[in-house]
């Protein structure tokens, strides 16, 4: 029978998740001319894009509807060099068949790139503002690198291949520069437009992590990369007609990620923003002499966004922390200032049941070092009901941002232990291609050795542990349930793949065709990637299971969640299944966020609470 202290408790938890879900503000990008600042908010409901002068808000959003069928949400924002667009990129039902607009800032004008492709994705403008790249997806699975002309739509073609993207494009339009590559395998190319002269950058190197970006005079193209390193750092080189030196290093750090960088205007310095053991430390670097100097008064835990205003004296920054929801802070250089641009409207009450995360060492069955987020709440003592989150990616890594789901449960008297299994990012290359192909086995192993940790630590109640996660973290959950059941009392499966063979046959071919290098080719690795589908063990799942899942999800599309739940039925249990029609592989909606924490929260807390016969 349920206590009246887990009935407060669900309770209190499902009005601090209410609370909890308010609006964000993302991507920060200030117009060429300095004197408009664009974003993307939620703040009436989706995700939207909108255009305002500094320190205003409007009263509504850009108009990207393009579907009166389906919600369109804002992904990506990239104003055009000479100000007379913003292009956007939209995602309708939050699908990955994207859709790229051209916005008047007024909102007036409005034209579409590559109108009736399959999907298109941004890339770099033209420095004219004549050309803009975009990447075209069709159905074979390759990407092809387009400059579009902005005036009458003609396209030039770069490049086709895996995940082609137009990184950069010099000051007259000569030379640019395309990535190309599946996941783990990135490289980048140099081209010639006049010549058809092709410098493959960093020859002989792969990268995780590869981007490239022309300085201001155009002779210098800095490269954000790992290629031949362990950790992403800031390169560069210079590039002349006829040549293209050898990159030297501008700034790197042997123990930290270089997670993105800005250049001011005037192409004098830069800020980079490191990630430090999983939270942001903001470096100014003069690119004269090399000289660097701490950022004063950083926002939140983690920045997500970084840019200049047109002077170059002030730092937009787009940031998180565990008790600070998305924001957007603008930072002068030179004096410890910091002032909010986008003041999120209304205060969250409950602040005194917040808690920030501790981070803690432990390691995988093998001896490999591994590090979690323990979410913990302020009473608890000795070992405590625990939910494991995973991470999706899995080149991803759990940070200390913003957890509507973590407060909600803590305040429910669940704490929450979010690990870095192997495969994550921001922790060198060598650390996130640890799980690919067949090493994936050895990388389930890492979820029981989180266990092992919780419990032998004394923090954990050994039978009130459960397991949850999204997306790639979806799947380890439903493989964790399969290969170690009798570990868990609970799991919670956020649109994961249950059958690594389905995925591959009806994911987007783009997403299938850039995945083969983390999970294997579904035609060679047939068998390798049945022996790792929680489908075919499905027999062996024991735990109460809630599957969450998006119906215009086409990245792990809905049969994931059916073929399981169906599994599971067919064999007497009784799966819930939390179904968000006008949902993708993302949950967008600020109603269904919030509708997500509520059920969420009941779900765990109803199969973590005490026995019966321990409570009143």
């Amino acid at each position: 029978m349920e206590s009246f202290t887990e009935r407060r408790r669900a309770q209190l938890a499902g009005d601090l998740g209410d609370q909890l879900i308010v609006p964000s503000y993302r991507s920060p990008l200030p117009s060429p001319d300095g004197t408009l600042l664009a974003w993307i908010s939620d703040r009436d409901g989706r995700p939207r894009a909108w255009v305002a002068p500094f320190g205003e808000e409007p009263a509504a959003p850009l108009d990207t509807e393009v579907d009166p069928t389906v919600a369109c949400d804002v992904v990506a924002l990239s104003w055009s060099p000479d100000g007379a667009w913003l292009a956007v990129q939209i995602a309708p039902g939050g699908g990955e068949r994207t859709r790229v607009l051209l916005l008047s800032p007024n909102g007036v004008e409005r034209r579409e790139i590559a109108a009736g492709s399959l999907a298109v994705t941004l890339g770099a403008w033209s420095p004219s503002g004549r050309q803009v790249g975009v990447t075209i997806y069709g159905p074979d699975g390759d990407g092809t690198a387009c400059l579009v002309d902005v005036r009458d739509g003609s396209s030039t073609v770069l490049a086709s291949g895996p995940a082609a993207v137009v990184c950069a494009v010099s000051r007259d339009g000569r030379i640019v520069v395309v990535r190309t590559g599946r996941r783990g395998r990135r490289g980048l190319e140099l081209i010639d437009l006049w010549t058809g002269r092709r410098v493959e950058l960093l020859p002989g190197h792969d990268a995780t992590v590869a981007d490239a970006r022309f300085g201001v005079t155009g002779s210098v193209l800095y490269l954000h990369t790992d290629a031949g390193r362990d950790r992403p750092a800031l390169l560069a080189c210079t590039v002349s007609d006829d040549d293209v030196s050898l990159a030297w290093e501008v700034a790197a750090r042997g123990g930290d990620d270089l997670d993105a960088y800005a250049l001011d205007p005037a192409g004098a310095r830069a800020v980079l923003s490191w990630n430090v053991d999983g939270r942001s430390e903001l470096e100014l670097v003069d690119l004269r002499d090399g000289l660097s100097s701490p950022v004063s008064d950083q926002p939140g835990d983690v920045v997500t966004g970084l840019a200049f205003t047109r002077d170059g004296h002030t730092l937009l920054v787009a940031s998180e922390g565990p008790t600070m929801p998305p924001g957007i802070t603008r930072i002068a250089l030179d004096v410890p200032l910091a002032e909010p641009v986008a003041v999120l409207p209304g205060e969250i009450e409950v602040v005194e049941d917040f808690v920030e995360p501790t981070l803690h060492e432990f390691r995988g069955e093998d001896g490999l070092g591994l590090t979690g987020w323990l979410f913990r709440p302020h009473t608890a003592y000795g070992a405590a009901p625990t939910l494991i989150w995973l991470h999706g990616g899995p080149e991803a890594q759990e940070r200390p941002v913003f957890h509507p789901l973590f407060q909600a449960l803590v305040a429910a008297g669940v704490q929450v232990f979010a690990p870095n299994v192997r495969g994550s990012a921001g922790f060198g290359r060598a650390f996130s291609q640890a799980d690919d192909l067949d090493q994936r086995f050895t990388a389930i192993t890492d979820v029981r050795a989180a266990v092992t940790f919780l419990r032998t630590s004394g923090l954990a109640d050994p039978d009130r542990i459960g397991v949850s996660g999204r997306s790639y973290g979806g799947y380890l959950t439903l493989v964790a349930l399969a290969w170690f059941p009798s570990l868990f009392a609970v799991g919670v499966d956020v649109c994961g793949m249950s059958d690594l063979e389905t995925f591959y046959a009806e994911t987007e071919p783009w997403i299938a065709s850039s995945a083969t290098t983390k999970y294997g080719d579904p035609v060679a690795d047939r068998e390798l990637l049945r022996s790792l589908s929680p489908i075919h063990a499905v027999d062996e799942i024991r735990a109460p299971l809630m599957v969450v899942h998006g119906r215009y999800d086409t990245n792990v599309p809905l049969g994931e969640a059916l073929r399981m739940v169906a599994a599971l039925e067919q064999r007497g249990a009784t799966p819930r299944l939390l179904l968000f029609d006008d949902e993708g592989h993302e949950t967008h909606a600020v109603a269904h966020r919030a509708q997500f924490v509520r059920e969420v929260v009941g779900w765990v807390t109803a199969h973590l609470q005490e026995p019966a016969s321990q409570t009143a």
